[in-house]
């Protein structure tokens, strides 16, 4: 899979391991470190990822903390 269109997978990955109970509301995700080695991507494309999740709400940053996981019933839904 080219990397512009891994930011998708790691989005739909979180998505799908926060509704499989993996992860859970509340929970931080790994640091973007971590995540670029998991994915072997670069650091534009976990940023691309965050942005997407935000936007969906299924994760807060919050500056000096790391990014977590929101509630479920707060996620916007893909049109």
């Amino acid at each position: 899979m080219p990397e512009s269109a891994g930011y998708l997978r790691i989005a739909d990955d979180v998505m799908a391991d926060v509704r499989s109970g993996k992860l859970k509301a509340g929970e931080r995700l790994p640091s973007v470190a971590e995540t670029r080695a998991e994915y072997s991507v670069s650091y534009g494309t976990v940023q691309l990822a965050y942005v997407r999740l935000e936007a969906l709400r299924v994760i807060r940053r919050q500056q000096g903390k790391g990014v977590f996981v929101t509630d479920p019933k707060t996620w916007m839904r893909e049109p």
